[in-house]
């Protein structure tokens, strides 16, 4: 009797035993499970109203300030090329030279016209003074008197009339020289020696580009037009002397070192495009820019009152931007907010959907932070000096 109570306790403090350490090890394993889920260190940076200092970019093209084509005004076949591309001229220097054989020729054949002419006048004025003589001696009649005087007049017309064909025929000489108007640098030549010039051909000789200064044009559409005069309290040139100096980004992404001042706007709208030509004067330091460059004028913009979060921080569903803000319970909510256009490519300007104070997600958006998923928020620059401390270990 008494083994069999002895067997019996035996046996029950065995699974008693049993039980109690499947209970520990699951205790253990639970403990392990929570440590595993415990809420990630992600960085967060706190937000405030703040000033942003913003630029526009507004593609241009450069042009002299006198971008002049060089036409022939006569018909010619070129016979000398007095310039070269790309080369600096003053005003009045030649450039080219057309064939001048058939224009000298005009010159000679016209001159001898009016020594024909002039001959003609001498001999008509020694008639009209003899008959002027007879006459007051009643020798002959009215009539021939008043006959040799019209033939003077007729010679005299026939004088000028040669005189004008000779001005013609030595201002088309003249023309085969052809000269710079201003001072400037050379185009593009296409046509050399042996081609033929001639003012109606569908390019010019070249173009000479006074580039002292140069202008940048670029295009403001009718809703900024408007907004720059306030309602029509300010007249354009008012608004225009107001705007910021400007730079100007280079092709190569390049700034150029001197200021562009905005100098005109156009006074009509562009029918097809909806917009109006602004015209920005830039001094040309050393003949850098040329015309025709390209680049991008950059315009500062001031905002007060606004939001700088990085890009990374935000996602974009239907084109609405979402930013990632931490609650009081240290849970994430995606909240729409609104940005400016203007943007460094890094940062977005936040308009509205945040308020001072904001804890926003900067980390693991668009992966491991979605919606409703509690984190351990760690502040960005705390959380950066760690790592660089780590790093150094």
């Amino acid at each position: 009797m008494n083994k069999r109570i002895s067997f019996s306790f035996t046996k029950h403090a065995v699974l008693a035993g049993a039980v109690l350490g499947l209970t520990m090890i699951s205790c253990g394993n639970g403990n392990q499970s929570q440590n595993q889920k415990q809420a990630p260190n992600v960085a967060v940076i706190t937000v405030n109203k703040t000033d942003a200092e913003l630029e526009s970019l507004y593609p241009t093209t450069i042009r002299g300030k006198k971008d002049i084509e060089i036409r022939p005004l006569v018909t010619g076949f070129i016979t000398k090329v007095c310039v070269d591309e790309g080369q600096k001229v003053a005003a009045g220097q030649t450039l080219f030279i057309l064939d001048q054989v058939q224009y000298q020729a005009a010159v000679s054949q016209v001159e001898a016209a009016v020594a024909v002419a002039q001959e003609s006048v001498n001999n008509a004025t020694l008639t009209a003074n003899n008959k002027e003589k007879l006459f007051a001696k009643n020798i002959i009649s009215e009539y021939e008197n008043q006959l040799a005087k019209n033939q003077l007049s007729m010679a005299k017309s026939q004088l000028a009339q040669a005189n004008a064909a000779l001005v013609t025929a030595r201002k088309n000489l003249s023309y085969t020289v052809v000269k710079a108007p201003s001072a400037g640098f050379v185009g593009t030549i296409p046509n050399r020696e042996g081609a033929l010039a001639s003012p109606s051909s569908q390019y010019p000789l070249t173009t000479v580009s006074d580039i002292a200064e140069v202008y940048a044009y670029i295009s403001f559409n009718e809703k900024q037009v408007l907004e720059m005069t306030n309602g029509g309290e300010t007249s354009l040139n008012e608004a225009l002397a107001k705007l910021p100096d400007v730079k100007l980004k280079l092709s190569d992404g390049s700034i150029y070192p001197i200021p562009g001042k905005f100098s005109t706007l156009s006074g009509a709208l562009d029918n097809m495009t909806g917009s109006a030509s602004v015209r920005i004067l830039f001094k040309n330091q050393n003949g850098m820019l040329r015309s025709g460059s390209t680049g991008s004028i950059v315009i500062p913009v001031r905002e007060s009152n606004v939001y700088i979060i990085p890009q990374n921080a935000t996602s974009e569903i239907q084109d609405i931007k979402y930013a990632y803000v931490v609650n009081d319970s240290n849970k994430v909510v995606s909240t729409p907010i609104t940005i400016l256009p203007n943007n460094d490519g890094k940062n977005y300007v936040v308009t509205e959907g945040l308020k001072d104070g904001d804890r926003v997600v900067i980390e693991g958006v668009g992966m491991t932070i979605r919606d409703g998923v509690t984190i351990n928020p760690v502040d960005a620059n705390t959380k950066a000096a760690q790592s660089v401390t780590t790093e150094k270990k």
